[in-house]
C-alpha cells in the first residue's frame, strides 16, 4: 500500500464523518443491536483499531491505546473527528518510520491486552487490518443509517471524484 492510496481511506471516511454531524442525538447514540452497538460506539471503535495496531502495536506510541466506556459515552462527532486526526498522524508515521522495513516482523504482546501472548505481524499487515477493519464496520453503520430511516451518502472508493 502506498501513502496517497491511504487518502482514498480519509476522503470515505470523511464522507461518512460529514453524515454523521447531520444525524439527531438519539439517532448517533442509539443502540441497534449488532456491530458495537450505536454509530458513535463503532466510530469509536474503528479508530481505536488504528490507535492500538498502530500507535501503540508499531509504534510504542503509547501504552493504553484505547478509550473507557465513560470517555466514549461523552465524545460528540467532533471528538471523534480529533480522535481519526491522531489516527491519521500515526499512519503517516507508520509510512514514515516504515517504509524500508514495511515487511519486518515486529514481535510483542499488545499492552492493551496483557497475558493474551506475543504477536508477530509487519506493520504492512497491520496497517491493512486497520483498513479493513474500517470498511467492515463502515457497512455495519451503513446499515445502521438505512434502519434508522436516513439514505447513507456513498462511501465507496469507486464514488470518489477523479482528480
Amino acid at each position: 500500500m502506498e501513502k496517497h492510496e491511504y487518502e482514498w481511506v480519509k476522503q470515505t471516511r470523511q464522507i461518512l464523518l460529514d453524515q454523521c454531524k447531520e444525524l439527531k442525538e438519539n439517532d448517533f447514540t442509539k443502540e441497534l443491536g449488532f456491530g458495537f452497538q450505536s454509530i458513535r460506539d463503532s466510530l469509536v471503535h474503528v479508530a481505536g483499531c488504528y490507535h492500538a495496531w498502530l500507535g501503540s502495536f508499531v509504534l510504542s506510541k503509547t501504552a493504553t491505546p484505547l478509550l473507557t466506556k465513560e470517555a466514549i459515552n461523552d465524545m460528540q462527532i467532533e471528538d471523534i473527528q480529533r480522535y481519526f486526526q491522531q489516527a491519521n498522524i500515526y499512519v503517516d508515521t507508520v509510512f514514515e518510520e516504515f517504509t524500508d522495513k514495511f515487511d519486518e516482523m515486529i514481535e510483542k504482546e499488545p499492552s492493551w491486552k496483557a497475558g493474551s501472548g506475543v504477536v508477530r505481524k509487519t506493520p504492512q499487515q497491520l496497517l491493512i487490518h486497520s483498513i479493513t477493519h474500517e470498511f467492515h464496520h463502515k457497512g455495519q453503520i451503513v446499515a445502521m443509517l438505512r434502519l434508522l430511516g436516513y439514505t447513507p451518502n456513498n462511501t465507496d472508493i469507486l464514488g470518489l471524484p477523479e482528480k
